[in-house]
């Protein structure tokens, strides 16, 4: 049974963001694996306080992570 976990900043995402990569990512895996295990496949959004996610070294903060979305 696929358990998905994805981990975002805390405040990059909306609510309605997340919902749709909580189904966009069920519906990738549920192509790859079959039909007969969407009822058992699982898919949670977890989010880590701002701040306290570090890439290379360097800990990212929501505004930072959303200004880098806008500036595409």
């Amino acid at each position: 049974m696929p358990f998905i976990d994805i981990k975002v900043i805390a405040g990059v995402f909306t609510a309605e963001e997340q919902r749709r990569l909580v189904e966009s990512v069920s519906e990738a895996v549920i192509a790859v694996e079959g039909e007969a295990l969407r009822p058992v496949t699982h898919v949670v959004v977890t989010e880590t306080p701002s701040g306290s996610w570090a890439i290379g070294g360097e800990a990212m903060t929501a505004e930072e992570v959303q200004a880098k979305r806008a500036a595409g």
